[in-house]
């Protein structure tokens, strides 16, 4: 049995639930006040529901804790990249009780970070890890949510279009380091993950079969990718440097001094890219740029998938981009198709009325109808304009 009481100037309540008792301001100086919030304490916990005096007691940083230990548990690689979004959620949710963590408070968050000069893309990265902060919050026994407020996404740019023509890629080829003129074109070829190319170590290659295994990927699914001529000499060319420089050196692509992987490559591409004259692009449209060529040579789609190590298709379809190029080309092959068809229906025509005329002067044609087939064989056989 619940009971009310007073505290200088303020009411108190007192709630049992499962034998523990329960204390509980109603931060109010009216007994009637009090009686209410007792009597919706005590109907809370005869439906079998937790006190809210516990949800209260609640903040972001338990719902922070509990998030990041199932990201580490179950080895999620985008880890780091949840590390960076709860960075910039702690500036306005750290310590916070969950119970004040409403609509308005989250609409005041975005709001400050568009004035920080925020992409909304990076805002509704962050605001997907707070969604999830919630979600596994209610999914905690006893449960540390009640109810979650609404997380509004906001309308993302459309997905980067880059791509590289072959003509263009060798021409940035051509003005990178030689340690690095490898490493892109497997990267351009095959379309593998940046650092999927950079943590490459030989035992992961089968020269012998010509082929790469990865074991360890983004999506969790191991993948095999065969080795043409090209990329053959390239990872034979690997062994060779390797050789000269007398570092045994786990990875394939190493660094300038050979002693160890590549970290970063950004500014000798940017370089490369300026003195090739192509533009502004990117090394990950490689990684589009591969994609579209194996659709364009003819590769299945989930072929192509598997070399890129694509999971699903609505991204696989997002990095098979249609350039002006193959807007052009469509054009090109619809007008070869309709003169085609034109010059099919006139030597039809013309065919047709030549063979009609040779029929009603009693000729046969038989060079004509017959062409190449044997002139033994009884014209009627072969020749509809025969039964007239």
């Amino acid at each position: 049995m619940g009971m009310v009481h007073k505290r200088n100037k303020t009411y108190w309540i007192k709630y049992y639930r499962n034998g523990k008792p329960y204390y509980e301001s109603t931060r109010s100086d009216k007994e009637n006040d009090a009686k209410r919030l007792l009597k919706k304490r005590e109907g809370e916990i005869s439906e079998g529901k937790l006190p809210g005096i516990y949800f209260d007691k609640v903040t972001y940083d338990d719902l922070k804790a509990e998030v990041l230990t199932d990201y580490e548990l179950r080895g999620f690689k985008s880890l780091a990249r949840l590390k960076n979004s709860i960075d910039h959620l702690d500036a306005e949710f750290e310590k916070v009780k969950v119970a004040n963590i409403d609509s308005a408070r989250i609409k005041k968050y975005i709001d400050k970070r568009q004035a920080e000069g925020a992409e909304n893309g990076t805002i509704n990265r962050e605001l997907s890890a707070l969604i999830r902060m919630f979600s596994l919050g209610g999914q905690c026994s006893p449960p540390k949510v009640h109810n979650a407020p609404f997380i509004p996404k906001l309308k993302e740019a459309p997905p980067r279009q880059g791509f590289i023509e072959p003509g263009d890629f060798e021409r940035v080829r051509d003005n990178l380091p030689g340690y690095l003129k490898g490493l892109c074109t497997f990267g351009y070829r095959t379309g593998c993950r940046t650092e999927e190319i950079l943590s490459l170590k030989w035992n992961q290659v089968k020269l012998n079969q010509s082929l790469v295994e990865f074991t360890e990927t983004k999506n969790g699914e191991p993948r095999t990718i065969y080795l043409d001529d090209e990329l053959t000499e390239i990872f034979q060319r690997q062994i060779e440097v390797r050789k000269e420089s007398e570092i045994l050196t786990p990875y394939v692509f190493p660094n300038k001094e050979g002693t160890n992987r590549i970290r970063t490559f950004l500014k000798a591409w940017k370089s490369a890219c300026v003195k090739a004259k192509i533009g502004e692009r990117l090394f990950h449209d490689c990684r589009r740029s591969a994609v579209r060529n194996l659709v364009r040579s003819g590769v299945p789609e989930g072929v192509a998938m598997r070399i890129s190590g694509h999971k699903t298709r609505s991204v696989f379809k997002r990095y098979n981009i249609v350039s002006d190029a193959d807007l052009k080309m469509a054009v090109q092959k619809q007008e070869a198709y309709l003169q085609a068809q034109k010059v099919t229906k006139t030597v039809t025509i013309e065919d047709f009325e030549a063979r009609k005329e040779a029929a009603c002067e009693g000729n046969p044609l038989k060079s004509l109808w017959l062409g190449d087939q044997d002139s033994n064989l009884d014209i009627r056989s072969q020749s509809p304009l025969s039964y007239h």
